[in-house]
């Protein structure tokens, strides 16, 4: 079965001291750092994969070349989601969660959509088809030319197989404050996978960016400001480059207002 088609999914239950988009520099290596966001906008591009989908390397490939682990948040944030609707066609994606699939599912309900489909990329939060093509690069550039629509502090702390996360957020304009909400993604890199079973049996694949946790969203108040509070403990297994990303998001257009990164403090 080809991931190429649309697929429509049946409703299921519902990451930093390489820094995007930030005017602060990190602290010194204490095990604790900072960041807050510029004045410019930091795109935020997402993927909707799966290991179960034949469709779906390429994209992964791709996601890796457009944006290496150690590089990509000098000039754009990448976040991989595996959802889990392929995992009933013969592999279990150990990366999938109905959470991401419900994102993906929320995403495109919010750009006027019903369909959801692998592999699939947003940029700032807007379904971008045509990655092969460039349509990604067009599409970031448009966003860095606007003005930010929120503003981001993040700290992180390292702990003992843990993270702990403080993240702030303000937004100025009263009309987008409804909306408004601050996720807080942890993603971490250089995964493989031998494929034993469904469309990709026998490929080795590798996947970077990925998502491990999600939090939020958590709301803007009515005077704009909005916080989280939180500890992440280590996914297991552990990646490498594992990086801290808070978002501001209008719920109601999808918009993303602003995005900040963080390489783990060591």
């Amino acid at each position: 079965m080809s991931s190429n088609r649309s697929i429509r999914h049946v409703p299921a239950v519902l990451a930093a001291l390489l820094i995007a988009g930030a005017a602060a520099p990190p602290a010194a290596a204490t095990g604790s750092c900072h960041a807050t966001s510029g004045p410019h906008m930091a795109p935020l591009v997402e993927l909707f994969t799966s290991e179960g989908c034949d469709s779906c390397p390429p994209a992964d490939r791709w996601l890796s070349a457009q944006f290496p682990p150690r590089g990509n948040a000098a000039s754009a944030l990448a976040l991989a989601y595996h959802v889990d609707y392929w995992d009933r066609l013969g592999w279990r994606d150990r990366f999938a969660s109905a959470q991401f699939t419900q994102r993906q599912r929320d995403e495109a309900s919010a750009g006027g959509g019903t369909l959801v489909y692998t592999p699939q990329v947003l940029v700032h939060g807007h379904d971008t088809p045509g990655w092969k093509h460039g349509r990604v690069t067009d599409a970031m550039a448009a966003v860095e030319r606007r003005p930010p629509r929120a503003a981001i502090a993040l700290d992180v702390t390292r702990e003992t197989g843990a993270l702990s996360i403080r993240a702030t957020a303000s937004v100025a304009d009263p009309a987008l404050r409804r909306n408004a909400g601050l996720w807080i993604a942890f993603a971490d890199s250089g995964h493989v996978t031998e494929v034993a079973a469904g469309e990709n049996r026998g490929a080795r694949l590798r996947h970077d960016h990925v998502v491990r946790s999600l939090r939020g969203p958590f709301p803007v108040d009515a005077a704009g400001k909005g916080e989280a509070t939180l500890t992440l403990q280590q996914p297991d297994p552990p990646g490498s480059e594992p990086t801290v990303v808070a978002f501001v998001q209008d719920a109601g257009s999808g918009d993303v207002l602003q995005a900040l990164a963080m390489l783990e403090c060591r």
